[in-house]
């Protein structure tokens, strides 16, 4: 079977997975460095889904170090299957959060005096870095949806 890079096991796919937790991470640093983010609830949902994202891009990873070190990706069926669903969920939820994050610092942005130039600039970066997040979560579930036919 060919070597797809991204799928799990491989080098690349142990790059995506850390790129989707130093984005997830930064992303909540943003959001968090400031103790208003609770008045919204567009920003509590964004805090949960990278809360979320975090934990499941690191237990991945191991699993990519695993298999590159030992010279043998994981390509059990059932496996590749839960984690192409789980990127999948978690690549719609972490759009939908960034999306709603992005939109409603535009309104506050909108509206004059609700969002400080500061508080507002940590909003958009936390909004951006959620995008990031998203975008190399969907790479990683596009790859390992591809390899999954072939197991």
């Amino acid at each position: 079977m060919e070597e797809l890079p991204g799928a799990l096991g491989t080098s690349a796919s142990l790059a995506l997975r850390f790129g989707q937790a130093i984005f997830a991470v930064a992303s909540l640093l943003f959001m968090c460095l400031e103790v208003e983010f609770y008045s919204y609830t567009a920003f509590c949902f964004l805090v949960t889904i990278m809360g979320l994202i975090i934990p499941w891009s690191l237990t991945l990873a191991v699993v990519d170090v695993f298999s590159v070190f030992i010279k043998r990706p994981a390509r059990q069926p059932g496996m590749l299957s839960i984690v192409v669903i789980g990127d999948w969920v978690l690549s719609f939820l972490s759009l939908a959060a960034s999306c709603s994050t992005a939109s409603v610092t535009s309104l506050l942005l909108a509206s004059e005096g609700f969002c400080g130039g500061k508080l507002c600039t940590r909003y958009r970066l936390s909004a951006a870095m959620a995008f990031l997040s998203w975008f190399l979560s969907l790479t990683s579930a596009l790859f390992n949806l591809w390899l999954l036919p072939s197991v």
